[in-house]
């Protein structure tokens, strides 16, 4: 196995750090990732009032599969707000974003490669 086990663990137990290449602000916490294939889940935070405008519409070749626990988010591109409890499934290439979080918001995430 090349991820620790953990049991229920409050996520804020989980160092939070400036996601590499996001927005200032913009934070992980990285709760597994396996380092052979690059997989890993975390939970991303936006805080209030940040804009990823300058990052622009986001592409990615690995999955992404997404819960928002709490606050929201707006897609620039889409003009379209989400909202706690919402998911998302989002394949290798799939166009996303940019992201504004009047609020802030908090994210679950899987990210995987195939």
């Amino acid at each position: 196995m090349t991820r620790p086990e953990i049991e229920f663990t409050h996520f804020e137990e989980f160092e939070a750090e400036q996601i590499p290449g996001s927005t200032k602000g913009r934070t992980q916490r990285v709760i597994s990732k396996d380092e052979e294939t690059g997989d890993f889940v975390r939970v991303s935070e936006f805080p209030p009032g940040v804009d990823t405008s300058e990052e622009g519409v986001q592409v990615h070749d690995y999955w992404e599969e997404l819960y928002i626990i709490e606050g929201s988010v707006i897609d620039l591109e889409l003009n379209k707000e989400f909202t706690a409890g919402m998911v998302a499934s989002r394949p290798p290439g799939m166009k996303h974003g940019p992201w504004k979080s009047p609020n802030g918001c908090k994210m679950f995430e899987v990210v995987y490669y195939k």
